[in-house]
């Protein structure tokens, strides 16, 4: 394997369980039990925000437009693929003067009466954020062709021509943080589990079992991964996007065979096996969808790195075309080449991932982008 030189990973950006609003001006939000994000809290935005290459979103005017936003059950400072998706919402406020409403959701019964309220509130879009989201989505985007819905991490099971997926081939992202892992335990056993057996959760699985046996192959080792079978598509689920106590009790589990890095993909059950970890002294989390040594902070520590889905970004896009009549049912698919995924950097960690390993993981990633390199998943958008 050609070795590149030791360069910096880049940054860029699944859940449940908050109470229900049924609609709110994103840019005034009612306090609830967890406060939604504001620009103190969030991590991408404003100035800070790097726009994707190529587009200049504070030259399009969307102030004539409505764009409407409906969580799943875990709420907008969920501190994972909601609140990212709340972000890019915030940036198309500041950015493009769209106007905009939202409808948070505490369980799946809100998801349909949600997506109706927002149509009736005059949204000229409507986004509904997670998997979970995609009947209620997609059954009001067939009785209403004339507004546009859009569907985070889901693909609609009847397409129409005003619904568009926002899908995310995050494996590749998830192989070059296996391949990390590899590389840095230091007891040979790693670790994943999902909140539920569904595609958007299991495809982060599946990168990160590849990216072990690659660094296996590659480096003659012998590291071992917990709770996921590729081939079987079986594994350690906590069956809830929310219960954090279950996510403490899994990432014990691992631990006690010997884990000392694992990956949750389960939202915030994913900081109950942060705090498992924490408590452990000597394991190590991957974060995923945001970078979690920011997002949360209270375990900066202990965060390796993180599997990044740049769900604002394809929020954002979303709005500027529905703004701009470039509107399509076509998929937006985040990848390593469009920057829709990544990994974050290594934060704390920089000084202990060898210069090997970093080049070994950056030379992988380019061939990923080259397409030399093809991670395999049954869960691929």
């Amino acid at each position: 394997m050609a070795l590149l030189g030791a360069t910096a990973l880049v940054l860029s950006a699944c859940a449940d369980d908050a109470d229900n609003e049924a609609t709110e001006d994103v840019t005034t939000p009612e306090a609830t039990e967890s406060e939604e994000p504001t620009e103190e809290d969030t991590t991408d935005e404003g100035d800070d925000s790097e726009e994707p290459a190529g587009r200049d979103y504070a030259s399009i005017d969307a102030s004539d437009y409505t764009a409407c936003l409906v969580s799943d059950a875990g709420g907008w400072d969920d501190k994972s693929f909601n609140e990212s998706a709340f972000n890019g919402l915030q940036e198309a406020v500041e950015l493009m003067g769209v106007n905009a409403q939202t409808a948070e959701s505490s369980s799946d019964g809100d998801f349909g009466p949600n997506v109706n309220a927002m149509v009736a509130e005059g949204c000229n879009l409507v986004i509904g954020v997670g998997f979970l989201l995609e009947e209620a989505t997609g059954s009001a985007a067939l009785e209403n062709p004339d507004v546009s819905f859009a569907l985070v991490d889901s693909g609609f099971t009847t397409e129409s021509d005003n619904a568009r997926p926002l899908l995310f081939n995050t494996a590749e992202a998830a192989f070059l943080a296996g391949y990390v892992a590899g590389g840095m335990t230091e007891t040979g056993v790693v670790a994943t589990f999902g909140g539920l057996p569904i595609p958007s959760v299991q495809i982060f699985m599946d990168g990160f079992y590849d990216g072990v046996m690659a660094y296996n192959e590659a480096n003659g080792a012998d590291v071992e991964v917990l709770g996921w079978d590729k081939d079987a598509q079986t594994g350690s689920f906590s069956n809830s996007f929310d219960d954090q106590a279950q996510g403490q009790q899994l990432a014990n589990g691992f631990i006690n065979q010997g884990a000392d890095i694992i990956m949750p993909v389960a939202g915030p059950v994913g900081l109950g096996a942060a705090a498992a970890a924490q408590s452990a002294g000597d394991v190590w989390i991957i974060g995923v969808d945001s970078d979690w040594y920011e997002s949360a902070s209270e375990f900066s520590s202990i965060i390796l790195t993180s599997v990044l889905k740049d769900i604002d970004v394809s929020v954002l896009d979303t709005i500027a075309d529905v703004a701009t009549g470039e509107f399509s049912s076509e998929p937006y698919i985040g990848t390593l080449e469009n920057g829709g995924v990544d990994i974050a950097p290594f934060h704390d960690f920089e000084a202990d991932v060898p210069a090997e390993l970093v080049a070994e993981v950056d030379a992988l990633r380019e061939q990923i982008i080259s397409g030399e390199l093809v991670i395999e998943t049954p869960n691929a958008p």
